[in-house]
Protein backbone atom coordinates (compact mmCIF):
# COMPACT_ATOMS: atom_id res chain seq x y z
CA UNK A 1 0.00 0.00 0.00
CA UNK A 2 1.17 3.73 -0.25
CA UNK A 3 0.62 5.92 2.48
CA UNK A 4 1.07 9.64 2.80
CA UNK A 5 1.18 11.53 5.99
CA UNK A 6 -0.62 14.91 5.37
CA UNK A 7 0.48 16.54 8.54
CA UNK A 8 0.34 16.10 12.33
CA UNK A 9 -2.42 13.11 13.04
CA UNK A 10 -3.88 13.07 9.29
CA UNK A 11 -2.69 10.15 6.68
CA UNK A 12 -4.50 9.11 3.51
CA UNK A 13 -3.87 5.20 2.78
CA UNK A 14 -4.05 3.90 -0.79
CA UNK A 15 -4.34 0.22 -0.30
CA UNK A 16 -4.65 -0.24 -4.37
CA UNK A 17 -8.48 -1.14 -4.10
CA UNK A 18 -9.56 1.68 -1.75
CA UNK A 19 -8.10 5.17 -0.55
CA UNK A 20 -8.94 6.19 3.24
CA UNK A 21 -8.08 9.03 4.44
CA UNK A 22 -7.96 8.81 8.07
CA UNK A 23 -8.18 12.21 10.65
CA UNK A 24 -8.41 15.35 8.46
CA UNK A 25 -7.83 17.91 11.21
CA UNK A 26 -6.67 21.75 11.48
CA UNK A 27 -2.90 21.04 10.77
CA UNK A 28 -3.60 18.85 7.75
CA UNK A 29 -3.08 20.15 4.14
CA UNK A 30 -5.74 17.91 2.11
CA UNK A 31 -4.72 20.50 -0.96
CA UNK A 32 -5.58 18.32 -3.73
CA UNK A 33 -6.74 15.04 -2.01
CA UNK A 34 -9.91 13.95 -3.60
CA UNK A 35 -11.76 10.34 -4.74
CA UNK A 36 -11.29 8.75 -1.55
CA UNK A 37 -13.45 5.93 -0.70
CA UNK A 38 -14.06 6.99 2.91
CA UNK A 39 -13.08 9.60 5.37
CA UNK A 40 -12.07 7.55 8.96
CA UNK A 41 -12.39 9.78 11.83
CA UNK A 42 -10.88 8.15 15.43
CA UNK A 43 -12.47 10.89 17.53
CA UNK A 44 -13.84 14.76 18.23
CA UNK A 45 -10.76 16.51 19.14
CA UNK A 46 -9.89 19.42 16.19
CA UNK A 47 -6.18 18.40 15.79
CA UNK A 48 -8.27 15.10 14.04
CA UNK A 49 -11.20 16.51 12.21
CA UNK A 50 -11.96 19.64 10.97
CA UNK A 51 -15.64 19.82 9.46
CA UNK A 52 -14.39 22.11 7.38
CA UNK A 53 -11.72 20.56 4.85
CA UNK A 54 -14.40 17.21 5.92
CA UNK A 55 -16.60 19.04 3.66
CA UNK A 56 -14.16 19.77 1.24
CA UNK A 57 -12.77 16.42 0.75
CA UNK A 58 -16.27 14.82 0.43
CA UNK A 59 -17.54 17.33 -1.98
CA UNK A 60 -14.44 15.69 -4.26
CA UNK A 61 -15.04 12.61 -3.74
CA UNK A 62 -18.68 11.67 -4.23
CA UNK A 63 -18.89 8.34 -3.48
CA UNK A 64 -17.23 8.67 -0.07
CA UNK A 65 -18.57 7.19 3.28
CA UNK A 66 -17.40 9.37 6.47
CA UNK A 67 -16.88 7.33 9.41
CA UNK A 68 -17.05 8.87 13.08
CA UNK A 69 -17.58 7.33 16.71
CA UNK A 70 -21.27 8.17 18.03
CA UNK A 71 -20.26 10.94 20.06
CA UNK A 72 -18.81 13.08 17.61
CA UNK A 73 -21.73 14.70 16.13
CA UNK A 74 -22.73 16.55 19.47
CA UNK A 75 -19.48 18.07 19.32
CA UNK A 76 -18.67 19.01 15.95
CA UNK A 77 -21.44 21.30 14.03
CA UNK A 78 -21.08 22.02 10.47
CA UNK A 79 -19.77 17.73 10.06
CA UNK A 80 -21.85 15.87 7.16
CA UNK A 81 -24.28 13.32 7.70
CA UNK A 82 -21.92 10.26 8.61
CA UNK A 83 -22.14 6.95 9.78
CA UNK A 84 -21.68 5.73 13.17
CA UNK A 85 -18.83 3.24 13.66
CA UNK A 86 -17.93 1.29 17.32
CA UNK A 87 -15.60 -1.05 18.34
CA UNK A 88 -16.10 -4.24 17.11
CA UNK A 89 -17.61 -3.37 13.61
CA UNK A 90 -16.28 -4.07 9.93
CA UNK A 91 -16.18 -1.69 7.03
CA UNK A 92 -15.92 -2.81 3.50
CA UNK A 93 -14.85 -0.14 0.66
CA UNK A 94 -13.90 -2.76 -2.40
CA UNK A 95 -11.98 -5.49 -1.27
CA UNK A 96 -10.45 -3.44 1.61
CA UNK A 97 -12.00 -4.35 5.00
CA UNK A 98 -11.23 -2.08 8.18
CA UNK A 99 -11.78 -2.99 11.26
CA UNK A 100 -12.86 -0.67 13.96
CA UNK A 101 -11.19 -1.26 17.52
CA UNK A 102 -10.73 0.61 20.52
CA UNK A 103 -13.38 2.63 22.62
CA UNK A 104 -11.72 5.22 24.54
CA UNK A 105 -9.27 8.25 24.09
CA UNK A 106 -6.01 7.79 26.46
CA UNK A 107 -6.34 9.98 29.75
CA UNK A 108 -4.82 13.13 29.91
CA UNK A 109 -5.81 13.89 33.44
CA UNK A 110 -8.60 13.22 35.94
CA UNK A 111 -9.73 16.78 35.72
CA UNK A 112 -10.59 16.28 32.02
CA UNK A 113 -13.16 14.41 30.26
CA UNK A 114 -12.45 11.34 28.12
CA UNK A 115 -13.71 11.02 24.64
CA UNK A 116 -14.96 7.95 22.15
CA UNK A 117 -11.64 7.38 20.14
CA UNK A 118 -11.59 4.72 17.46
CA UNK A 119 -8.66 2.69 16.03
CA UNK A 120 -8.65 1.43 12.78
CA UNK A 121 -6.98 -1.66 11.70
CA UNK A 122 -6.52 -1.77 7.55
CA UNK A 123 -6.65 -5.49 5.80
CA UNK A 124 -6.07 -7.44 8.95
CA UNK A 125 -3.37 -5.48 10.25
CA UNK A 126 -1.40 -4.42 6.91
CA UNK A 127 -1.96 -0.96 8.88
CA UNK A 128 -3.12 0.59 11.80
CA UNK A 129 -3.98 3.57 13.09
CA UNK A 130 -4.85 4.20 16.83
CA UNK A 131 -5.86 7.57 16.80
CA UNK A 132 -5.44 8.94 20.34
CA UNK A 133 -4.53 5.88 22.07
CA UNK A 134 -2.20 2.97 22.56
CA UNK A 135 -4.25 0.42 21.25
CA UNK A 136 -2.74 -3.01 20.58
CA UNK A 137 -4.60 -5.13 17.93
CA UNK A 138 -4.74 -8.48 18.50
CA UNK A 139 -3.20 -9.47 15.05
CA UNK A 140 0.02 -8.86 13.48
CA UNK A 141 0.52 -5.11 12.51
CA UNK A 142 2.68 -4.08 9.43
CA UNK A 143 2.89 -0.26 9.68
CA UNK A 144 1.66 1.24 12.57
CA UNK A 145 1.30 5.05 12.85
CA UNK A 146 2.25 5.90 16.56
CA UNK A 147 1.81 9.47 18.43
CA UNK A 148 5.15 11.26 18.84
CA UNK A 149 3.93 14.41 20.80
CA UNK A 150 0.62 15.33 22.85
CA UNK A 151 -0.55 16.37 26.15
CA UNK A 152 -1.52 12.66 27.13
CA UNK A 153 1.83 10.97 26.18
CA UNK A 154 5.15 11.30 26.76
CA UNK A 155 7.40 9.69 24.44
CA UNK A 156 8.56 6.80 26.69
CA UNK A 157 5.35 5.57 26.32
CA UNK A 158 5.60 5.69 22.44
CA UNK A 159 8.81 3.86 22.50
CA UNK A 160 7.23 0.84 24.74
CA UNK A 161 4.14 0.97 22.70
CA UNK A 162 5.77 0.29 19.46
CA UNK A 163 8.27 -2.58 21.09
CA UNK A 164 5.10 -3.85 22.60
CA UNK A 165 2.89 -3.82 19.12
CA UNK A 166 6.47 -4.84 16.96
CA UNK A 167 5.00 -3.77 13.76
CA UNK A 168 7.29 -4.02 10.69
CA UNK A 169 7.47 -0.19 10.08
CA UNK A 170 6.49 2.65 12.48
CA UNK A 171 5.24 5.87 11.17
CA UNK A 172 5.84 8.53 13.86
CA UNK A 173 2.35 11.07 13.66
CA UNK A 174 0.77 13.73 15.53
CA UNK A 175 3.93 16.19 15.88
CA UNK A 176 2.03 19.13 14.26
CA UNK A 177 1.99 21.42 17.76
CA UNK A 178 5.86 20.64 18.63
CA UNK A 179 8.41 22.63 17.62
CA UNK A 180 11.18 19.63 17.23
CA UNK A 181 9.57 16.70 16.04
CA UNK A 182 12.65 14.85 14.84
CA UNK A 183 14.19 14.98 18.52
CA UNK A 184 11.21 13.08 19.12
CA UNK A 185 11.62 10.69 16.06
CA UNK A 186 15.23 10.46 16.89
CA UNK A 187 14.66 9.25 20.19
CA UNK A 188 12.13 6.73 19.13
CA UNK A 189 13.73 5.36 16.37
CA UNK A 190 17.13 5.46 18.47
CA UNK A 191 15.32 3.40 21.52
CA UNK A 192 13.02 1.14 18.89
CA UNK A 193 16.26 0.09 17.03
CA UNK A 194 16.89 -1.29 13.82
CA UNK A 195 15.17 0.12 10.72
CA UNK A 196 11.75 -0.26 12.26
CA UNK A 197 10.52 3.75 12.40
CA UNK A 198 10.29 5.35 9.36
CA UNK A 199 9.43 9.33 9.43
CA UNK A 200 7.63 9.75 6.09
CA UNK A 201 8.09 13.18 4.11
CA UNK A 202 4.88 15.10 4.19
CA UNK A 203 2.78 15.01 1.39
CA UNK A 204 4.42 12.36 -0.60
CA UNK A 205 3.01 8.94 -1.33
CA UNK A 206 5.41 6.14 0.47
CA UNK A 207 5.06 2.56 -0.54
CA UNK A 208 5.29 0.35 2.60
Amino acid sequence: MHITHLGHACVLVDTGSARLLIDPGVMSDLDGVDSVDAVLLTHKHPDHVDPEKVRAVLARSPRAVLAAPADIGEAMSGLPEHRSAEPGRTLKFGDTVVDVVGGRHAPVHETIPGCANLGYLIDGGAFFHPGDSFHEPAVEVGVLAVAIDGPWLKIAESIDYVRRVAPRVAIPIHEGETLDPAKSVGMLSNAVGGDVVRRLERGSATRL
